[in-house]
This record gives C-alpha cells, structure tokens and sequence, in this order.
C-alpha cells in the first residue's frame, strides 16, 4: 500500500462520491491539524481500515479546510467518527478511544 496507508483523503468536494454513495459502510474521521486527540486516533483508525478493508472504508476530512460538510453534519468537537451507510449517518463515536473500544463501536460492520 504505496505508503499512504489504508485511511482516505476526503473533500467536500470528493464526499459525496466517496462517501455517501460507497457500496460498504465508510467511517469519516473528522479532524484538524491543531487536535492532539486527532493525532492519538488516526493510528488506531489506520489499522481497522487496514485489517477490515473488505468491510469498511476509513476516510479522513479535515475540518479546517472542508467546513461546509463539517457545519452539514454538525460536528462539534473533534475527534469525530460518523458511520455513514447507504448515504445517511448511522452511528457516532466522538473522543479518542484505544484500539478495542474502537472494534466493539464498529463491530456491527466489520
């Protein structure tokens, strides 16, 4: 994986291709260069997109540069997971958490 790893790059203007119109579910990890919390996630995220990319997509969107989904979706404090399938939001998960609790907020699409 050419070193970019599993996670995705979104834009307000990729995130309806990207996003609301994928086939699996896709987790948007809102977040912003100035977040320490953000920092802690993104390796935990990293690996789940990596160990369930036959399941799940795991794209990034920074909250600075694309404030027009952010303010869409009324993202408050960040870090912020939506789980987006079938185009609408369908579970929230906001702070940090480990690797585990992670798996068990996500167990339902893995």
């Amino acid at each position: 994986m050419n070193g970019l790893g599993a996670t995705k790059v979104v834009t307000d203007a990729t995130f309806e291709e990207e996003v609301l119109k994928s086939e699996k579910p896709v987790v948007v990890d809102y977040w912003a260069e100035w977040c320490g919390p953000c920092r802690m996630v993104a390796p935990v995220l990293e690996e789940i997109a990596s160990e369930h990319a036959d399941k799940i997509e795991v794209v990034k969107l920074n909250i600075d540069e694309n404030p027009t989904i952010s303010q869409k979706y009324g993202i408050m404090a960040i870090p912020t997971m939506n789980v987006f399938s079938g185009g609408q939001v369908v579970k929230q998960i906001v702070g940090a958490k480990p690797k585990s609790a992670m798996l068990k907020e996500l167990a339902e699409f893995l």
